[in-house]
């Protein structure tokens, strides 16, 4: 199968680190990886509305949610490049993870069943120097991609502040080279026991 990565951009500032460090992971993937870019501020989703209790949510026929279903749902690899905005995501993404939540309750969708096996990657840029601050970001990824039976690849961290100090990060762009080489495990719960060895 034809690996197609989706590339969500979730920061409200264009250019920014987190999407500058995405851009040189982006460039070592091989040239016949299919490649999309969405900036989720300037696709903005309608609010989420949870009716899970009440009615079934119906698949998006137009606008910026049909456009990141499709994507989402024709991807091979999806990469959340997401700066540390308290320690988490950031609202796009957490926005666009909400609306998961109603794919998941979509009749005739399939939403879980069709990521499962798929990829999940992050990258995110944060002004600590201490990497462990990211650690609930890459947990909500993580666990997402463990609920939906997906493949992990962990998240690439770069250092940067203002615009463009992620370029000075000589680690986090060696990191990049070779970031979507990696071999990404199927992401597991932290309570669910690794498999037993044949």
């Amino acid at each position: 199968m034809t690996r197609r990565f989706l590339f969500l951009l979730g920061s409200s500032r264009p250019d920014g680190n987190t999407e500058l460090l995405t851009r040189r992971a982006a460039e070592q993937l091989p040239a016949d990886v299919e490649q999309r870019w969405i900036d989720l501020a300037r696709h903005p989703l309608p609010e989420f509305e949870d009716l899970r209790h009440d009615s079934d949510h119906t698949r998006p026929t137009e606008g910026n949610a049909r456009l990141l279903l499709d994507a989402t749902l024709d991807a091979t690899d999806l990469v959340i490049a997401s700066p540390l905005y308290w320690y988490s995501v950031s609202t796009p993404v957490k926005h666009y993870l909400d609306h998961w939540s109603g794919w998941l309750r979509t009749p005739g969708l399939d939403f879980k069943a069709t990521l499962a096996g798929r990829t999940l990657w992050g990258v995110t840029a944060l002004a600590h120097e201490e990497q462990e601050v990211a650690d609930p970001l890459i947990g909500t990824l993580h666990l997402t991609a463990a609920f939906m039976g997906m493949h992990f690849g962990g998240v690439l961290l770069g250092n940067g502040s203002r615009p463009g100090d992620v370029l000075r990060d000589a680690d986090a762009l060696g990191r990049a080279e070779t970031f979507f080489a990696r071999e990404a495990p199927l992401a597991r719960f932290p309570y669910e026991k690794e498999p037993a060895a044949v």
